[in-house]
């Protein structure tokens, strides 16, 4: 009978380069960037007034009309 080898496992990864004091301040300039972008889209959303009567979900037009039975309508 012949045995059937175990599978090889894939190779570990080689470590990674530390990063230059520059990059360490890019990322978390990057971090803070898109937490103050966070913030303000939240209080973006909270300004704006509710949509009356408009459709549920998202906006059909825009994410595609296919999804609220393939019918788009302007009136």
């Amino acid at each position: 009978m012949s045995e059937k080898s175990p599978t090889p496992s894939p190779p570990e990864p080689a470590p990674r380069k530390p990063l230059t004091p520059a990059a360490q301040r890019a990322l978390a300039e990057a971090a803070a960037r898109r937490k103050a972008a966070e913030e303000q889209a939240a209080k973006d959303a909270a300004a704006r007034p509710k949509e009356f009567q408009g459709p549920k979900g998202p906006e059909p037009t825009r994410y595609g009309d296919w999804e609220t039975k393939g019918i788009a309508s302007d009136f």
